[in-house]
């Protein structure tokens, strides 16, 4: 049961680590600072398949443990709500980040549809003052 108590209080950490690594990145975009974001969702993913191991090791200590062990003592339960308790804010907070993250590029992505659309319109306008005349001495001149 200690391991996985143990396991569960190691997902927690990187929980707290996936956490935080939104909380820092979620403040430069909303700044509409993007210059990290390749970084950003590499740490993200490396967090993630840590997450992924973990779990897979809470499965395998969970198996063995119901092979060997039916009954659990009070306290290790009370550790172990506590542990899922914390998991489950954590998983909140990110999906509320997530959401947050999202928003923020969609408003980045946006905003440099606009930037090019006003170009392409500005394109146009500058097109309509070219003549041909003007066009043709100059092609005759050189």
């Amino acid at each position: 049961m200690t391991r996985i108590i143990t396991l569960l209080n190691e997902k927690n950490h990187y929980l707290e680590k996936f956490y935080s690594l939104n909380e820092v990145e979620l403040a430069n975009f909303a700044q509409g600072q993007f210059d990290n974001l390749e970084y950003f969702y590499q740490t993200r993913e490396r967090i993630l398949e840590v997450l992924k191991y973990v779990d897979a090791q809470l499965d395998k200590a969970q198996s063995e443990m119901e092979a060997t062990q039916t009954n659990l003592d009070e306290a290790a339960r009370a550790e172990v709500r506590e542990a899922l308790t914390i998991k489950d804010e954590y998983v909140t907070r990110i999906i509320e980040q997530d959401i947050q993250v999202l928003a923020c590029i969609e408003m980045a992505k946006n905003s440099i549809i606009k930037e090019l659309q006003e170009v392409r319109r500005n394109r146009k306008g500058l097109g309509g003052y070219k003549t041909k005349t003007f066009t043709n001495r100059l092609d005759e001149e050189v």
